[in-house]
């Protein structure tokens, strides 16, 4: 009967071409709106690491300013200075994963390879378990284990994009680069891996790419001088005359990993007696005021999804109401202007659920239509966030799970602006027309 139905329905478009357009264009237009705002919301606003982000916590120092907090009401800053950084990595108790980490700029390049131009990179110098920490994938090789990190080996981890531009996308493990002026021998390059939002760095592009180099921070200590930080810097004082290694300025960030409830706490006793200690040098002036957030929460302080965008998407969707309500007069006007056929057809014995499907069927179909077109504007519509906001390009696109969304919102919608319009002529009295046939 389904098929039957479906054989009416295209006829029943046919013969109104004008207003069936309209209908399907009013489904696009409020479809393409509204996926164009759930995509970027939904790629903003997911989960990076789902099955351990519960697990990962940010820890956040409150090494600020005696006077005034470094975000208000009462917020500690959101990355630590490199003493409390080199301390925690020096001093977290055994068996706890962590990762300390700030961000680099170097120039590579392969002195043994004449038609291979040096590349600007944008690299991380970090510790051993950043790699188990953030789950990620290998082409070739591995990280450098914590011997490496004591040691200050000289060794490199390289994304698969550089390793390309570099080697050719050979397995590189084993082979050197110059970088800022030391030899670096390469020990793995990882997979493609693009967490989004780049939780584990939300201070230089929530978005950007993940870096293409990795070295050990021991190696960025012993070079600090050479090397240039490629990040954000916040300070509540000038640094001294020992520079910025030196200061209360805030540049690198540091993250654990804690498997349960006791773990957390355990941790957040050894991060306040790690504060206190320092209470007792003349540092952390003001009240005891550490954290420790899991990504989620991190993503919420963060306020990686600004408040701008709730509403936007919140508007797109009252749009598409709008859109629906209009839809709504167009298919009581087709649906009543055929009343006659339908009093006919229910006098030879169609009952009004068989009418009720008839019509509906037609308005799913009209909503499948749409669905397409909404594809369509949607696509349309991302692609001009990515032209005029470069920080939006990898969120603003569709992927499969999106596509399917939009074709199933649109056949619900289509359906829920049909319901009234597909009862109202099924309630008709098929006498009123007969006698008029």
């Amino acid at each position: 009967m389904f098929s039957y139905y479906l054989k009416l329905a295209a006829r029943s478009l046919g013969r109104t071409p004008a207003v069936s357009a309209l209908m399907v264009l009013a489904i696009g237009l409020g479809i393409g709106v509204c996926m164009t705002m759930l995509s970027v919301y939904a790629l903003m606003s997911g989960d990076p690491i789902p099955h351990k982000s519960d697990r990962l916590y940010a820890v956040q120092l409150d090494s600020w300013d005696p006077n005034q907090p470094a975000f208000e009401p009462d917020e500690p800053p959101r990355q630590l200075t490199w003493r409390d950084s080199m301390a925690l990595a020096e001093r977290t108790p055994p068996g706890v994963p962590f990762a300390a980490m700030a961000g680099v700029g170097l120039t590579f390049e392969v002195r043994d390879a004449r038609d291979v131009r040096p590349e600007i990179v944008s690299g991380r110098a970090t510790t051993a378990d950043f790699f188990s920490l953030f789950d990620v994938p290998f082409l070739y090789g591995a990280g450098w284990d914590r011997l490496a990190d004591a040691d200050a080996a000289h060794v490199v981890v390289l994304s698969r994009e550089l390793n390309d531009k570099l080697f050719g996308g050979e397995d590189s493990t084993g082979r050197s680069v110059e970088a800022g002026g030391q030899v670096l021998r390469v020990v793995g390059v990882i997979d493609d891996w693009s967490p989004t939002p780049r939780f584990y760095d939300l201070n230089s592009g929530v978005f950007d790419q993940t870096e293409d180099a990795f070295m050990p921070l021991a190696v960025f200590d012993r070079h600090r001088e050479d090397w240039g930080i490629n990040g954000s810097i916040n300070c509540w004082e000038p640094p001294p005359a020992e520079g910025l290694f030196a200061s209360e300025c805030v540049f690198t960030q540091f993250w654990v990993e804690l498997p349960d409830e006791a773990a957390r706490r355990d941790y957040q006793a050894f991060l306040d007696a790690y504060v206190q200690e320092q209470k007792r040098l003349g540092r952390f002036q003001r009240p005891l005021n550490n954290r420790l957030s899991d990504v989620n929460d991190w993503l919420e302080i963060n306020e990686v999804v600004a408040d701008d965008n709730r509403v936007l998407l919140g508007l797109s969707f009252m749009f598409l109401g709008v859109c629906l309500l209009n839809m709504v007069g167009l298919l009581l006007a087709k649906f009543l202007g055929r009343a006659g056929d339908v009093g006919v057809r229910r006098a030879l014995g169609a009952s009004r659920a068989e009418v009720f499907k008839q019509h509906l069927t037609e308005v799913g179909l009209l909503g499948a239509a749409g669905g397409v077109a909404g594809l369509a504007l949607a696509w349309g519509g991302l692609a001009g966030i990515r032209a005029l906001y470069e920080d939006y390009e990898r969120v603003a696109h569709l992927n499969l799970e999106l596509v399917l969304v939009a074709l199933g919102l649109a056949v619900v919608a289509g359906l829920a602006a049909g319901i009234y319009p597909a009862w109202r002529i099924c309630r008709i009295a098929p006498a009123v027309y007969l006698k008029t046939q």
